[in-house]
């Protein structure tokens, strides 16, 4: 132990922190908290600690020890989350997602609330529902209440002088309070349905619905009492489906593990209101010396440090030594009392082995991929005779329209998955007219040639032929990365095999459709086809708009950029009172102007 390193641990602090262990590079291999700073940290370093063999590692590693004191151990936990998303060390236990997730909001207090997707959480008087994920989950929710409940969807202002409906009234979807055919109190009963519906309060939703289906047919109101009994049945379904337990209403967050080997998969399923509305997977190929105290915290602590709201309840197949703080910080997220629970019978642990039944399935899926993917890399080192096995695998595509718009895509795929934080999108610039070849000489180019904090590919995929493949290999020439490996991946014509070109090469090899490296190397060609076609679809759709904004009198380039950036398509702006286009710079009359140019669209 150098000697600046033993008087840091002969004058650490006594109070609450953060300690960070670092290497002689100054690289950060490990963020921990502590109630007391001096006892947590000198407790790695004395003579006789029977350590982990990863602890061992790292404490053999340590050159140096940063603390940062806090006033709590409960402002500690906070600090050490952020610091291990932000540094991501290797000797921590790491999400490997960063994702916000998908909400539902439902602002009450408005007099005509609509449901909106968002992605942060805010204290602004809504209710929010959620998380779901995958995103699929969502998308059927909000598919069913579009179906069961007439709730508007609209993004106009509601104040029942509009001078007709739109087509949702038509087939029913709306009641049209927008012309005043519904009035708010009549409005805000069928939020009240929503609200049970999205809280799991099943049973009362369905006595209200049948109470107002008695009470329309007692009316002789046969086609609204028929409605309701359409929506009564429809819900009726939905649960059935969605029900996982006869559980109390209360919202749960149910966390599961499995191992395998050094492999682990942790799920998290969300309860509400009794109903499985999604669930996440987190995978960690080596993380056989951590114990499942370990992961569970570190998953609870980063994945709450999000915006995301907690639930009331926290299932977790372990006891918690820092349960007592973790609840305490998330009644403060939340603003009401949160409870961590590790259960040991009953209803809430069918839960908890819920969760580790799929923790068990999604485990045996992650492991067979990684086989999968193996075996592709393997075939791929030995099809292409690569000096090793292609970790990291970097596909490029071209995007246009007739040459309008032209674009590029480059996609990772690194240790067996896709790596969307290093994806790249690129705007031709140097390009006119439609030139595939040009362009892909552009983007790799762009992509080795300027400097980016990016690793280097073990192979570079190229979507097409000999002329994009050729046309790749110039643009790495001229930047200085001709010794990178790259290849381009075709079809030909009528055939259904795709086809290999390699450089220097003049014939292709033909893969086997159902081998892994052909598998491998088209999920990565299709998600760079992806990524460039949403690109240019986007790209498209705002000249389209700018272009439309440009023939109106009074828009210019500022003024354009000004509607572009606050309101963001067409539709919302055509929808925006006098007051909002204001506050973007427009006066009255070029409003007026605008309404009547959106007006003939």
């Amino acid at each position: 132990m150098s000697p600046d390193l033993q008087s840091k641990l002969d004058h650490l602090p006594q109070q609450p922190g953060v300690y960070l262990f670092k290497n002689a590079s100054g690289e950060i291999l490990y963020v921990g908290k502590a109630s007391v700073l001096a006892d947590r940290v000198r407790s790695y370093f004395q003579r006789g600690t029977d350590h982990t063999p990863k602890t061992a590692v790292l404490v053999g590693q340590v050159a140096d020890v940063e603390t940062i004191v806090t006033r709590s151990e409960l402002e500690a936990l906070i600090l050490e989350s952020n610091l291990i998303k932000r540094h991501r060390p290797r000797f921590n236990v790491v999400l490997r997602d960063d994702k916000q997730y998908p909400y539902l909001r439902l602002p009450v207090k408005e007099d005509f609330p609509r449901l909106s997707i968002v992605r942060r959480v805010q204290k602004d008087g809504a209710l929010y529902y959620g998380p779901y994920t995958p995103a699929g989950a969502l998308r059927e929710t909000l598919k069913v209440i579009r179906k069961v409940f007439p709730l508007a969807t609209c993004e106009i202002d509601i104040d029942g002088k509009a001078e007709r409906a739109c087509i949702e009234f038509e087939i029913k979807r709306c009641m049209a309070p927008c012309i005043g055919n519904q009035t708010r109190e009549e409005y805000h009963r069928i939020v009240k349905q929503v609200r049970q519906f999205l809280e799991g309060r099943d049973t009362e939703l369905l006595e209200d619905l049948r109470a107002h289906m008695h009470a329309a047919a007692e009316r002789e109101e046969f086609e609204e009492a028929a409605r309701l009994r359409d929506r009564i049945f429809k819900i009726e379904r939905t649960l059935e489906k969605q029900r996982v337990t006869q559980t109390s209403s209360t919202d749960q967050d149910v966390l599961g593990l499995a191992r395998r080997g050094a492999a682990v998969d942790l799920q998290m399923l969300f309860v509400r209101g009794g109903l499985l509305i999604g669930r996440k997977d987190f995978f960690w190929t080596e993380s056989a010396e951590a114990s499942d105290e370990e992961l569970v915290r570190s998953a609870i602590e980063q994945f709450y440090n999000k915006d995301g709201l907690p639930p009331k309840e926290l299932l977790v197949p372990t006891t918690l030594a820092d349960a007592p703080l973790i609840e305490r910080w998330l009644s403060e997220k939340k603003g009401e009392p949160v409870r961590v629970l590790a259960p040991e019978r009953g209803k809430k642990h069918q839960l908890v082995q819920l969760a580790e039944e799929n923790a068990a399935a999604a485990l045996a899926d992650h492991l067979r991929n990684e086989e999968t993917d193996r075996l592709a890399t393997e075939e791929l080192k030995r099809l292409l005779r690569l000096d090793k096995v292609p970790r990291r695998i970097e596909g490029f595509d071209i995007s246009n329209t007739m040459g309008d718009q032209s674009v590029a895509s480059l996609v990772v795929w690194e240790d067996g998955q896709a790596k969307k934080s290093d994806y790249r999108k690129f705007r031709i610039r140097t390009v006119a007219g439609a030139n595939d070849f040009a362009s892909m000489q552009e983007a790799v180019m762009r992509r080795y040639g300027e400097a980016e904090d990016l690793p280097l590919p073990d192979l570079v995929l190229i979507d097409g032929g000999l002329g994009q493949l050729a046309a790749a290999m110039e643009g790495l020439k001229r930047v200085g990365r001709a010794e990178l490996p790259v290849i381009g991946l075709a079809k030909a014509r009528g055939e259904k095999a795709d086809r290999v070109f390699l450089p220097g090469r003049k014939n292709p090899i033909v893969l086997n459709p159902s081998s892994p490296a052909a598998h491998l190397l088209q999920r990565i060609r299709d998600e760079a086809h992806r990524f460039a076609i949403t690109y240019h679809r986007k790209l498209r759709g705002k000249a389209l708009i700018a272009s439309r904004l440009d023939q109106i009198i009074g828009i210019g380039e500022i003024r354009r950029n000004a509607l572009l950036k606050a309101f963001g398509d067409l539709d919302a702006i055509a929808q925006a009172t006098d007051e909002e286009l204001q506050q973007t710079g427009i006066d009255s009359k070029t409003a007026a102007e605008i309404r009547k140019a959106l007006s003939r669209a």
